[in-house]
């Protein structure tokens, strides 16, 4: 289901607002560009391929929230997402990937995305014919008779031997009786799991014969790497070998064969394609990094190629996937980017006209870091509650507690690098060390983090400036 049809600019915040704690203004944002997507959906005639997605750049310090507003919004409204670094495309000495790789890689994510929901479709289906070849392999079929009935016509025509061969037919329908009850028990004990430990005998891929086959290529040949690898792949025949796995093992392999029998991958490319063209999000992460005008020596030179080489993509074109070929003229593409000593404008012109819209995410305060540690529905806190709750022990975090770990969390940022929310993992991580080490040994007790505690296990951290660094 297209929850862009459904979902207001309103929603799209108010459930951005479950997992990410301040930067409002970068929530409306992708929640507009978002609606106008669908919006641009319902524009009839010529003028809905002129409609053109406005690509959002995020300017704020690591740790705020900018990859994870785009990585849930992508989940959320169920589009093909890639999170890349600018900087893969350079590198001081040598050329970076092909820019036009993030397309055939989005490409793939959302190949993968489809095929999953097609198999989900049929998972039904597949797992009841997974069953029945199962089943096959634990109660064989009893043989059937051969030409029984034309044999004794050639013999002699009367009745005696009509008669025996309708004695005969009874038996083999005896049989085929007694083997459905059979195979009916075997089902019931199957299902309820007590065929679990029996073993059945399969087909399975040799790969211990099929040769190596591995492409090193550079810039530009990822497209050449992939043709190779098929071409290579289907001249050597498949090769099988028969081998006993467990019953699970066995229903999972031929569940798995079933789905992928039972859907059609050119749907499934047709259908990702025109998901990536129409509802892709590119998140282009450390575009400061690549910010820069050439001076004729030095990394700016490398710095300027990538943001041109970018710049194609970013207004549209056609790039060559093995799927088929890609338009990204609709793809949505949002950039990110601390700029602490580059600037938005040290982009190059029609790039920086590319990205219309430009949201600055504030830093974290301490009141921020207790929201954070508390309100999202994967909050640290939570995630620490049932991981230690799998050995028996109880965590209680209490509001004090809670306020002493994001002052903590400030202190250390302010006197270190600021790594905004991301500190607050580490701080967590520190003070659990020993509750986490022991757990074993502490099953049925109960653990209260209070200020008290979070100053005791945090002491060194806490007075230490040079400490604290070592914490990250």
């Amino acid at each position: 289901m297209d929850l862009q049809n459904e979902m207001t600019p309103r929603q799209i915040v108010e459930e951005l607002d479950r997992y990410i704690i301040e930067q409002h203004d970068a929530k409306r944002a992708v929640a507009i560009a978002i609606r106008n997507r669908w919006r641009r959906r319902q524009v009839e005639g010529p003028l809905q391929d002129e409609i053109y997605p406005k690509n959002i750049i995020m300017i704020g310090p690591t740790g705020v929230g900018k990859t994870e507003i785009a990585r849930r919004l992508a989940k959320l409204v169920g589009a093909p997402f890639l999170k890349v670094e600018a900087s893969k495309f350079t590198e001081v000495g040598y050329v970076g990937r092909d820019v036009e790789s993030m397309v055939r890689d989005l490409t793939e994510v959302a190949i993968a995305m489809v095929r999953t929901e097609h198999e989900q479709q049929v998972a039904e289906k597949a797992r009841n014919n997974a069953i029945e070849k199962v089943l096959d392999r634990l109660v064989p079929p009893p043989p059937k008779p051969k030409d029984v009935e034309a044999q004794y016509v050639e013999e002699d025509g009367d009745d005696v031997q009509g008669d025996t061969f309708v004695v005969v037919k009874q038996d083999y329908q005896e049989q085929q009786e007694s083997y459905r009850r059979t195979r009916e028990k075997f089902r019931e004990m199957l299902l309820a799991g007590k065929l679990d430990e029996r073993e059945v005998e399969m087909e399975l891929p040799d790969r211990s014969k099929i040769p190596m086959v591995e492409i090193f290529s550079g810039s530009g040949l990822e497209e050449m790497d992939i043709n190779f690898k098929d071409m290579f792949g289907n001249l050597f025949p498949k090769k099988t070998k028969r081998q006993k796995v467990k019953v699970p093992e066995a229903l999972r392999l031929f569940e798995r064969e079933e789905a992928q029998r039972l859907i059609d991958m050119e749907k499934v490319q047709a259908e990702a394609l025109a998901r990536v063209e129409q509802s892709g999000i590119i998140f282009l992460d450390e575009i400061d990094k690549i910010a820069g005008r050439e001076t004729g020596h030095g990394p700016d030179v490398s710095r300027e190629g990538v943001q041109r080489d970018l710049l194609p993509i970013v207004e549209g074109s056609t790039v060559t996937t093995k799927h088929g070929m890609v338009r990204t003229d609709h793809i949505l593409f949002v950039a990110a980017g601390a700029f602490n000593v580059a600037k938005p404008a040290d982009l190059i012109p029609e790039l920086q006209g590319r990205f219309p819209i430009r949201v600055e995410l504030k830093s974290l305060s301490s009141d921020a870091f207790v929201r954070i540690l508390t309100e999202p529905q994967n909050a640290l806190t939570k995630q620490y509650a049932a991981l230690l709750g799998t050995e028996g022990v109880t965590l209680k975090f209490t509001d004090d507690g809670v306020r002493r770990i994001a002052e903590l969390a400030t202190q250390i940022n302010e006197k270190t690098e600021d790594i905004g929310a991301r500190r607050l993992a580490t701080v967590v991580e520190r003070m659990l060390e020993d509750v986490s080490f022991d757990a074993p040994e502490m099953a049925g007790k109960k653990v209260k983090i209070d200020g008290k505690f979070v100053d005791t296990s945090l002491a060194d951290i806490a007075k230490d400036e040079d400490l604290s660094r070592y914490i990250l």
